[in-house]
């Protein structure tokens, strides 16, 4: 059962650099005016786990601050995913 966390703490780690780094590509992109990384993949990035990183990315950046979509939407993303987690932790402790 330890190898399965090894397992996840890997892939967090992987979303989170990856979200990151496509955030900051887009934000380069727009400032040189071209080709940009679609909203729907950032957001696809953020709900495959990389939220966290890229909502701090985002803020650090400056980069769709002004956007709702994600100002708001990556935050419920990040709290959907929690409560999922803690869901399914209750569940497979028998804590519910």
């Amino acid at each position: 059962m330890e190898r399965y966390y090894y397992l996840i703490i890997a892939y967090a780690v992987v979303i989170n650099i990856a979200a990151a780094a496509v955030t900051v590509k887009d934000k380069k992109a727009a400032q040189k005016k071209r080709w940009r990384v679609p909203e729907k993949t950032l957001l696809i990035l953020a709900a495959l786990s990389g939220c966290i990183t890229m909502y701090i990315t985002m803020r650090i950046i400056h980069h769709k601050t002004k956007h709702p979509q994600f100002m708001i939407g990556i935050p419920v993303i990040f709290l959907c995913e929690l409560l999922g987690t803690l869901g399914i932790y209750a569940l497979s402790t028998g804590k519910l």
